[in-house]
């Protein structure tokens, strides 16, 4: 295996990672309007992410970098064709952190509940686009013969892009839903199961179509073993969370993320844009890398740190392990 090849798969190991931990993260943030009857319970949800969320994203920026440094023809082409999209998410992650952060600033309810609206907000717009731009890298888009997006905006707005959002959306709201029944007690613990289920049944309507019109359009061997395994995880994580069984039915969930990001990008490789207009003119692992010299500094860099990074995140969710309920807020407003 060349090393363009170990970096497009550890690409895809890093988005990957960052669906699943920011997919609940994102997942929480929309339940704070969904599932929260009062500010006592939306404490409750934001609490549940808060020591953990800022780690979370590491894996994007950590995702980003390395397409850049690996495939910079790759990360040029998304980035300037993806551009209104990328910065609409840039901006409300931007506006998210700040939000978890000035939310409890001042103790006045409209301050906090703006700040609340927000995270709502920025958690589901993100949610939908990451969707839609990852369907539009699958499915193929307008690449010329230099290598550049020559498509509007209005063409990343097709309808299996769209079904994507919905299906990332709707899935990353089940893997919040689960997530808040792992971590609470009370009633809230309750309600978060009975809308796992239904948010669960959702996304197992519109990910099957996604991913059957997936493996349809540019499937194979491999990528109908991961759709399979989607199907069946999310399957069994319904189950799961009808026993009540809290632990399986989120790690099973994840699961699913897991398999469905992994056959997307089975699907895609040895592409990581394919054109619309000309095949020829697709972006390759082969067209798109760095150079051999490059990919080997980088593989050296990630063998060191990787593991590092992973066991101090580790170490974090063990620390903040316990489930809490509104009996375990403060008295004071902030």
């Amino acid at each position: 295996m060349e090393l363009h090849d170990v970096w497009f798969v550890l690409i895809a190991v890093l988005w990957t990672g960052y669906f699943f931990l920011e997919g609940f993260d994102f997942g929480v943030g929309v339940l704070t309007k969904l599932l929260a009857r009062n500010r006592p319970e939306k404490r409750v949800l934001i609490n549940t992410i808060g020591p953990v969320w800022d780690g979370n994203e590491v894996w994007l920026l950590t995702a980003g970098g390395a397409t850049f440094a690996a495939f910079p023809e790759w990360y040029a082409t998304l980035f300037s064709g993806f551009y209104l999209p990328l910065l609409v998410i840039l901006v409300c992650l931007i506006v998210r952190g700040v939000a978890f952060e000035y939310r409890v600033k001042r103790p006045e309810e409209n301050w906090q509940r703006n700040w609340e609206t927000a995270i709502f907000w920025t958690s589901l717009i993100p949610a939908f686009l990451w969707g839609v731009a990852f369907g539009n890298i699958v499915h193929g888009v307008k690449i010329d013969r230099d290598l550049e997006y020559v498509g509007s905006v209005w063409d990343l707005l097709n309808p299996y892009a769209l079904l994507g959002g919905l299906v990332t959306l709707t899935l990353f709201t089940f893997h919040g839903t689960v997530f808040t029944a792992l971590k609470t007690v009370g009633e809230i613990r309750e309600r978060a199961r009975a809308l796992a289920l239904r948010a669960g049944l959702a996304t197992a309507v519109l990910a099957l179509v996604f991913l059957v019109w997936t493996q349809a359009h540019s499937g194979n061997g491999k990528s109908l073993v991961a759709l399979v395994v989607a199907v069946a995880a999310l399957v069994a994580a319904l189950v799961a969370n009808q026993a009540g069984r809290e632990g399986w039915s989120f790690a099973l969930s994840g699961v699913t993320i897991v398999a469905a990001v992994a056959m997307l990008f089975l699907t895609l490789f040895p592409n990581v844009m394919p054109s619309t207009l000309n095949a020829d003119w697709s972006l390759t692992v082969t067209n798109a890398s760095s150079s051999p010299y490059t990919l080997k500094i980088m593989t050296w860099l990630a063998v060191i740190a990787t593991p590092v990074v992973l066991l101090y995140q580790g170490w974090t969710y063990w620390v903040f392990r316990k489930r809490i309920g509104t009996q375990h807020l403060a008295d004071a407003a902030h």
